[in-house]
């Protein structure tokens, strides 16, 4: 199996299985974490779907970000519902088609927040057209950040007062100030900042409040403290384009992307470039969250 891009690593832990997405080949991949690569199955869904969470109560759906919209997928046929188009007629003409959403997380009261960005598919990405949006268990839609342009990983500090951000063509990790009770955010300021040519991607934090981010197009993970300092870093060889990693007691499962430099970077085309990672990394992550709504 191998990722055209890679993304959304998701542990469901009743199940004990790893599920994550092919945005760019429009498929849902999950694997049975007892039996191992074997056990690998892999659905068509037809349209992007970048992001994924639990619902609350439910054990026939799950909530995805897809397309134009959340969406209800049912676990037995893999089939979508939209439940929340985000797109209005002040975002004018073609926005629905040209766009798609990104990653996503769902915070601690089970509201479920995710970015979108230009559908590279249909238009190269310009410069900030992108929302992140959050969709509260009474399926009110709020715009949270406007003017971004490719919104990744969102994580939430261990006193509940910081959301850490990344809008990946910045460089930086933002943090704002976090309500938890009213979801509201506010005072952004940059928290981290990666140098070089390489960008942050997808992110996860584990029980001690550090940050794990991928480097996309750096083929490494790093390791960032709360007092905004690398502390540890997992390199990849021959995968550059790292997507994003999603704890499993103390193992990190990371996503990556086809290689898209093949002249350039051959052994990332050769080797591990789309593939799944496991790693031992001796400490464990915040538990995900389930989406209230429904």
């Amino acid at each position: 199996m191998e990722c055209g891009l890679g993304e959304a690593p998701y542990y469901e832990s009743s199940r004990h299985t790893l599920r994550f997405v092919d945005i760019v080949k429009e498929k849902l991949h999950i694997v049975d974490l007892e039996k191992g690569p074997s056990s690998l199955e892999s659905f068509d869904l037809g349209t992007p779907v970048s992001t994924t969470a639990d619902i609350e109560g439910s054990d026939g759906e799950i909530i995805v970000g897809a397309k134009r919209g959340y969406a209800i997928m049912n676990r037995k046929t893999k089939k979508l519902e939209y439940i929340k188009k985000v797109w209005e007629e002040r975002d004018g003409p073609g926005k629905d088609e040209r766009m798609r959403f990104n990653d996503g997380v769902v915070d601690h009261e089970g509201r479920y927040w995710a970015g979108t960005m230009n559908d590279p598919k249909v238009k190269a990405p310009p410069k900030n057209e992108g929302t992140v949006f959050r969709l509260d268990a009474d399926m009110t839609l709020h715009r949270m950040i406007e003017n971004v342009s490719i919104p990744n990983g969102i994580c939430f500090s261990l006193d509940e007062k910081i959301m850490y951000f990344i809008d990946s063509p910045t460089s930086n990790v933002f943090q704002f100030k976090y309500d938890r009770k009213t979801g509201d955010i506010s005072d952004r300021e940059v928290f981290y900042h990666v140098e070089g040519d390489a960008v942050p991607d997808g992110m996860t934090m584990d029980v001690n409040g550090c940050l794990w981010i991928a480097i996309c197009g750096g083929g490494k993970v790093i390791k960032v403290s709360p007092d905004a300092k690398v502390v540890g870093e997992i390199s990849f060889p021959n995968a550059r384009m790292i997507t994003c990693p999603a704890f499993v007691d103390e193992n990190l499962f990371i996503t990556s992307a086809e290689e898209e430099e093949p002249e350039r970077y051959p052994d990332s085309v050769k080797y591990d470039g789309g593939s799944l990672f496991r790693v031992h990394v001796g400490v464990s992550g915040m538990p995900v969250h389930k989406f209230r709504g429904r």
